[in-house]
């Protein structure tokens, strides 16, 4: 056979490989095309603060024009109104006090630009009204009454040096990438589970540091306590690459495809780190959130903007995910080694006559 004139791959064989690579790129498309063309507001968490007779007919009327893009609660007061939104129990709120002074509309650009454009609009409806109701009463008391003016008020808005948010929801994006460039590196260049263990918790915390000196220090996109932040991400790292450093204990060097299946395809779509997690269908958004990507991104978040915000929860779902794959890599150390034990050819006893 001539080595410079290879024998032609079969045509079957082509076709197949054809067919099999549009579907892995349909599959891309699908992954990164769905969350933004099927995102819309559903089930958003907002209080209506003030006196019920005036509470009421405002909450009534989002649920009946807002067609389910609200879950109204009420509230005693514009303090009680402030306090879920700093505690991420709302994403913004209406404050109404029965006539006394003008309504307020509350939002959080820091929460979501998203969900803050939605709640101006309401503003502006809300305004819309307002005008109605003053040019109704002037013309049934003959008398120009003065206008009313909804307030509008960022309680907890971006930094200045990141006003469109443009850098705390691009940060999600090098946490997967950088734990997914973790555990398949280190999988693939590193024999031994501990020194693959060792390194990555290296990785982790020295990636951690970085990423936050460069995203907080230099770009100015994250607030808060430094070494906090870095702790959040580093942990994400760390869930992200140990569990790939696991399967690939488990099951060998081919489970380092899982990270990009289980991470870039599935999780990262569904992470909420562009629009609120309420925006993506039932139960979409809520199971992003138990995957690293959506637990990283949400609590880096929290920590930048909403220190009074319970964060319990991703903390726990980012170590729950590292020490599985911790344990993965110990569970394929243990049962490599002994499977191996049978394998070693014992040595001769010292006395045994030499071979002829």
């Amino acid at each position: 056979m001539n080595a410079l004139n290879p024998p032609h791959t079969p045509w079957s064989r082509s076709t197949v490989l054809g067919i099999v690579l549009s579907l892995v790129v349909g599959v891309l498309v699908l992954a990164f095309s769905w969350p933004a063309i099927t995102s819309e507001p559903r089930a958003l968490p907002i209080v209506v603060a003030g006196p019920q007779e005036a509470v009421a007919p405002i909450a009534g009327a989002l649920a009946e024009q807002a067609d389910g893009a609200f879950i109204v609660t009420p509230a005693e007061d514009r303090v009680a109104a402030v306090e879920a939104i700093e505690t991420r129990t709302a994403y913004g709120a209406i404050v109404v006090d029965g006539g006394a002074t003008p309504p307020e509309v509350l939002y959080s650009t820091a929460a979501s630009p998203v969900a803050a454009q939605l709640l101006q609009a309401v503003g502006a409806q809300l305004q819309q009204m307002v005008d109605a109701q003053l040019a109704a009463a002037s013309q049934a008391t003959g008398q120009q009454l003065p206008a009313v003016e909804v307030a509008m008020t960022d309680v907890v808005p971006l930094l200045p040096t990141d006003p469109r948010g443009a850098g705390i929801t691009a940060a999600t994006f090098p946490l997967v990438l950088g734990g997914m460039i973790g555990g398949i590196a280190l999988t693939m260049a590193i024999s031994g589970v501990w020194r693959r263990v060792v390194a990555l918790l290296v990785y982790s915390i020295a990636g951690g540091l970085a990423i936050v000196a460069i995203m907080q220090g230099w770009f100015q996109a994250l607030a808060g306590d430094y070494l906090l932040n870095a702790a959040a991400v580093g942990l994400t790292l760390l869930a992200i690459g140990a569990t790939i450093v696991g399967f690939a204990s488990v099951v060998g060097r081919a489970g380092v495809a899982i990270g990009p299946v289980l991470f870039l395809l599935i999780a990262n779509p569904i992470a909420g780190a562009t629009a609120p997690k309420e925006f993506l269908p039932e139960p979409w958004g809520a199971v992003g959130q138990w995957f690293p990507p959506g637990a990283g991104a949400t609590l880096v978040r929290d920590l930048s903007y909403f220190p009074a915000a319970d964060t319990t929860f991703p903390w726990l779902v980012l170590a729950s995910w590292a020490v599985g794959g911790l344990l993965l890599a110990m569970v394929g150390h243990f049962r490599n080694a002994k499977a191996t034990e049978g394998l070693e050819t014992p040595e001769p006893p010292e006395d045994a006559p030499a071979a002829a």
